[in-house]
């Protein structure tokens, strides 16, 4: 990645210079996916899209989305340059469908160094710092090994432990004392867990700030939900959002004041569109719509990422003008209508997150006799005899849920091993906590 930009400061100038600058970034894209990218170059020619005159921000509204499906129907056609110039395949996780490879050439790998040094950064890690990562780097997996690379280059120390394995986490906390770790939020409870059961002194430790990936720490007015408010009541350390994901190859990482995940404007443009596909206002719900910048292997174009966002445009306390991305509301697909009640996944799991005799859950998605959705949640626990027992744990959960989103859908108390092998089967590498059997 061209080291101009950062000298540009280009987050902290004003609105106007920003979508100035994206707009000859923009030009420069639609070049090259005409010159090189075989879907585009079809999309075009029957859309009869003259990118000449594509000029500025709002004229992308004149371009097809990109979807997912198109991604998995025609993966190849995505590429833009010889296989020889592929350096690193790896795949997205399948969280909407059937994983999708993606081929990153040399620039792509450093782009995304830059990408994660500068997310970093925004989070406030500094070259002094020793990071561990508590995240696969392996199984075709882009995040770890961006983290690895952002950290490199920043200069930071990397501790490259991977997921999972309590023990072997406080180990390395104790053996090389890390001031920062990354990993998913309700993992720092189970890391906690172990650590109380093993007289593991964690308050004292090195660890003094968590940057989080995969869960929502915040509600939408930025507040911490109950999974945040549980972190911080157990350990007092400093808690940062981020959001990324594989097609955007870009990162939102929040700053200290904690109020949405910061824009990158040299390496990506976001839309925020209406299930008709027009622009909301901002701080108004609506699907997130990316075309990626400096992308030389699959660049993507109006592609629609299926997570529900808002936008925040006013300046941050940081200084950045660039704006910022709200908590993920949900995925477009995963909407509920229950009792009357609309609801996302990520309701339900605020309440289970909240609850300390839930270790995992599933939440498993049908449609009833008359076509309704019908949710039933699997809750793992400890073992359980006794059938009293049994039915006051239900009673407490659904009066839990009612108290937080209204309804109560219907539970059953599994065994919390049993249940694992679902939520982490062998070849995933993000725990399936939503099972959506409404499709056909």
């Amino acid at each position: 990645m061209n080291t101009k930009h950062s000298l540009l400061n280009i987050e902290y100038l004003s609105r106007e210079e920003i979508k100035r600058f994206q707009e000859q970034k923009l030009k420069t894209a639609l070049l090259y996916l005409k010159n090189n990218s075989p879907f585009y170059q079809k999309m075009f020619l029957e859309n009869k899209i003259d990118i000449k005159k594509i000029n500025f921000l709002e004229d992308l509204q004149q371009i097809p989305f990109t979807t997912k499906q198109n991604l998995q129907l025609y993966n190849d056609q995505f590429l833009c340059v010889p296989c020889e110039k592929v350096i690193d395949f790896i795949t997205t996780s399948g969280t909407l469908g059937d994983p999708v490879t993606f081929a990153m050439t040399d620039k792509d790998l450093d782009r995304l160094a830059y990408n994660e040094k500068i997310s970093f950064t925004c989070a406030g890690v500094q070259s002094s710092d020793i990071v561990q990562l508590m995240t696969t780097i392996d199984k075709r997996f882009m995040a770890g090994l961006a983290y690895f690379l952002g950290l490199r280059s920043l200069g930071a120390g990397v501790v490259r432990v991977g997921n999972g394995i309590p023990e072997l986490q406080w180990d390395t906390i104790n053996r090389i004392k890390p001031n920062t770790i990354m990993c998913v939020p309700s993992f720092i409870l189970h890391i906690i867990k172990y650590a109380e059961e093993h007289s593991i002194d964690y308050r004292n430790s090195s660890v003094k700030k968590v940057v989080c990936i995969g869960e929502n720490l915040r509600e939408q007015d930025f507040s911490l939900n109950l999974l945040g408010q549980r972190i911080k009541e157990k350990w007092d350390i400093a808690l940062y959002s981020t959001y990324a994901s594989t097609e955007m190859a870009t990162t939102f990482a929040e700053c200290e004041y904690g109020c949405g995940g910061h824009h990158h404007p040299e390496l990506i443009i976001c839309e925020v569109v209406d299930s008709f596909g027009n622009t909301v206002a901002d701080g108004e719900v609506g699907e997130l719509v990316v075309t990626t910048l400096g992308v030389e292997g699959m660049p993507l174009l109006r592609f629609k990422t299926g997570d529900l966002v808002s936008f925040y445009t006013e300046k941050c306390r940081c200084g950045r003008n660039s704006m910022r991305v709200s908590p993920v509301v949900g995925r477009a697909n995963h909407l509920l209508k229950y009792k009357g009640t609309t609801l996302y996944p990520p309701a339900i799991y605020d309440v289970l997150d909240n609850t300390p005799y839930v270790e995992n859950y599933v939440v498993e998605v049908s449609l009833d006799e008359n076509g309704n959705d019908k949710i039933l949640i699997k809750a793992g626990v400890k073992e359980v005899k006794v059938k009293k027992e049994l039915e006051e744990l239900i009673k407490e959960l659904k009066d839990s849920f009612r108290a937080k989103i209204r309804v109560a859908p219907e539970i059953e108390i599994c065994n919390a091993d049993d249940l694992r092998k679902i939520i982490l089967p062998d070849l995933s590498r993000k725990p399936i906590k939503f099972i959506d059997k409404r499709k056909k």
